[in-house]
């Protein structure tokens, strides 16, 4: 099976440096980079092409919303996934028009995440 390629994006150090430790312990999974805001996760999914993203809803340069839209323009084939602080209905309809597949609310366990991940990931190939 090949290696699942995920990118973190999230503007709190601790949450992403909790999440690359999440996929870093995960032998599917592989860490292509982390950013700490939209800018970034943006230029790492133009050069990468993740399968995946976990992108924190509320990080400067756009938020979660405009990486997740450029995002899904330059490459389609990424799953994303939000993560946010908050469990609020709007934030989750805007992050799905937006483009997420999924979405996570912070502080969930590693178990979640990363079954989350994998969720994800088979949704969207069959979606695609």
């Amino acid at each position: 099976m090949d290696r699942v390629r995920v990118l973190v994006a999230d503007d709190d150090y601790d949450a992403r440096g909790l999440l690359q430790v999440y996929v870093q312990g995960e032998p599917e999974l592989d860490l292509v980079g982390a950013a700490a805001d939209a800018d970034g996760a943006i230029e790492l999914a133009r050069e990468h092409r993740p399968d995946t993203a976990l992108l924190d809803v509320n990080m400067p340069g756009g938020g979660g919303v405009r990486a997740a839209r450029e995002i899904r323009r330059i490459s389609p084939e990424t799953s994303i996934i939000a993560l946010s602080a908050l469990d609020d209905r709007n934030t989750v309809l805007e992050m799905l028009e937006a483009g997420a597949i999924s979405y996570l609310v912070k502080g969930a366990s590693r178990e979640q995440i990363i079954d989350t991940v994998r969720r994800a990931l088979d949704a969207h190939k069959k979606l695609g």
